[in-house]
Order: structure tokens, then sequence, then C-alpha cells
């Protein structure tokens, strides 16, 4: 458990400055397309079409260090109304469906991935890159997801057998 847990934590730690730096990236290409446009009168495309590429690793790898820290799109209304060892059963449920999801889009993402990169395409933009590059954020997030999952399982079997 001590092993997973600090595994999870390097990746949450790699996924959250990832982002910071996408998302300096994003603003930043889009500042200077402006800038470039209003200074020259024309500008670069790729600093229009970089952040969309870069969207799917904004996102796919933060998927468990948010379930984790609870900060993940969800409908809360009815945990407050449980017991603790109800809570417990829900999110032993909620995260084996995690796990089982996490599992089925790796393997999903994979596929996808290693088609794209057996095809050699690459993306009609200013910049030629791959487009597996881009699919590969998909088993990589859901591979952070299924550990995460996998860590708050454990901490809820825990959980519930102290109880």
């Amino acid at each position: 458990m001590k092993a997973l847990r600090a595994v999870n934590n390097y990746l949450a730690s790699a996924s959250l400055t990832l982002a910071m730096l996408i998302i300096f990236i994003m603003v930043a290409a889009l500042f200077l397309s402006a800038a470039t446009r209003f200074i020259t009168g024309t500008g670069f495309a790729w600093f229009i079409e970089l952040p969309p590429v870069l969207v799917s690793w904004l996102v796919f790898p933060l998927l468990g260090p948010l379930l984790k820290k609870g900060q993940h799109i969800k409908v809360d209304f009815l945990t407050p109304l449980l017991s603790k060892k109800n809570k417990e059963i829900l999110f032993l449920i909620v995260n084996t469906i995690a796990l089982i999801s996490a599992c089925i889009f790796f393997k999903a993402g994979l596929d996808a991935t290693i088609m794209y990169f057996n095809l050699g395409q690459v993306m009609e933009i200013e910049i030629s890159i791959p487009i597996w590059w881009m699919f590969l954020a998909f088993p990589v997030g859901f591979m952070i997801l299924a550990l995460t999952s996998l860590e708050l399982l454990f901490d809820n079997i825990i959980n519930l057998t102290k109880n």
C-alpha cells in the first residue's frame, strides 16, 4: 500500500506540473498569436492550433488526482443523508466502477494509440505532430486513474473492516 501511495503521489505531482505547464503554453501561444497579429498584421497559425492539441494532455492525466482530491464533477446530494458506514460502501462502489472503467478505457486508448502510431499519420497543422502523440494521453490518463482508484478502493476496504 505504501508503494502504491508513493507512486500515485508522484504521478499526481507530475500530472499537476504538466497541467500547469500546458496552461502556461496555451496562454502564451494565444497571447503571442494576438501580439504577432497586432504588430505585424499576420500571425502564425500554429499559435492558434497548439492549444486544442494540448487539451487531451491537460484533461486525461488529471483524472486520478482529481478523483483522489474529490474535485471531479459529482452530484453530492446523497452523501449528507448517509451514515458513515453507508458512505464507505458508496465510495467503495464508486471506486470499483472507476477502476473497471479506467481499465476498459486504458485498453481502448492503447489500441487507438497503437493504431495511429502504425498508420503514421500526422496532424494537418503548421507543425507536424503525430496523431498518436495526442491519443497517448488517453492510456496514460486512464492508467493514472486506475492506480488511483485501486488505492482508494484499498482505503475503502480498510475503513470498512475497521468499523
